[in-house]
């Protein structure tokens, strides 16, 4: 994805969930969500052994699609803290909550499902930090 698509993807995205999200601060999941969340997105924790507890002060769930079907909010990003192999089944997910992007955080990869989401029109993120993408677009001349 260009620098240009990505700035248009931060600027009218309201509602992110972060797949993978641990309740843990010290961990990068629970870093990125917070730093996202105090820039003013929504963040829906998804991570099924934390279903129910509250990170960020959002309930988790297990699922995208139980997320969706419980708040009833439109997510325009998937970000992903998982493993590559771990990707297709999140595609499949997001795909069925009809999400804008699927976003691999830094260090994950899977080219294939970045196939398979571009041919359902769904914008594709790999191998980027989106904390980091967020600060570089903050910092930019609009």
């Amino acid at each position: 994805m260009l620098d240009a698509e990505i700035s248009n993807l931060l600027k009218r995205a309201k509602t992110i969930a972060v797949v993978g999200l641990s309740a843990k601060p010290e961990r990068p999941s629970h870093e990125v969500a917070a730093y996202l969340q105090q820039h003013g997105y929504r963040i829906i924790p998804i991570n099924p052994n934390e279903t129910g507890t509250h990170i960020l002060g959002e309930v988790c769930y297990p699922t995208l699609v139980d997320a969706v079907l419980a708040t009833g909010l439109h997510i325009d990003i998937v970000d992903c803290f998982r493993n590559a192999q771990d990707i297709p089944a999140i595609l499949i997910d997001a795909v069925a909550v009809e999400a804008d992007c699927l976003w691999m955080q830094q260090g994950i990869r899977n080219e294939i499902v970045a196939q398979q989401a571009q041919q359902m029109e769904m914008q594709v993120v790999m191998d980027k930090c989106l904390k980091i993408e967020h600060a570089i677009w903050l910092n930019r001349p609009q």
